[in-house]
């Protein structure tokens, strides 16, 4: 197994309330050149968690930040004018918490961030930090199997 040292959370860069899933990503990727789906979990409108690559396989989501993270998306992040936009449901928002801290046990030094950290984009279109850091606004306890 990799080290993992961060978990880093993106959006599909898709308008609210259009329904896709890691096929479709997966799709996208390899129509780019990658191998497969670049993130290792997506998460649906519905709150469904959709695996991606494997968690052992880097992901090709954070240039320069691939070999030692989780990438995690959720489907969403623009408006209906395609401009960025927080577009979580509250069922997306229950298990992107649920996922980070099944994720955060198995890997207790993995620190959370968004990919707008680390390029020069607005995803994943809310603040990770002020959500999902020690003292965040967490609203949700209870771990999903993974």
């Amino acid at each position: 197994m990799r080290t993992i040292t961060e978990i880093i959370i993106h959006c599909s860069a898709t308008r609210e309330g259009h329904a896709f899933t890691a096929d479709d990503i997966d799709r996208w990727h390899r129509q780019m050149g990658y191998r497969s789906i670049g993130y290792h979990y997506v998460v649906l409108l519905d709150g469904t968690v959709q695996e991606g690559r494997p968690l052992d396989v880097a992901g090709a989501h954070c240039q320069g930040h691939n070999a030692h993270s989780i990438g995690v998306c959720y489907i969403g992040g623009l408006d209906l004018n395609g401009k960025p936009k927080d577009t979580r449901t509250p069922m997306q928002c229950h298990a992107l918490e649920q996922l980070i801290t099944v994720l955060q046990l198995r890997f207790p030094t993995a620190t959370v961030h968004g990919h707008r950290e680390y390029a020069n984009k607005e995803c994943p279109c809310f603040d990770v930090k002020s959500v999902y850091a020690p003292g965040g606004h967490r609203q949700f306890s209870e771990p999903i199997n993974l």
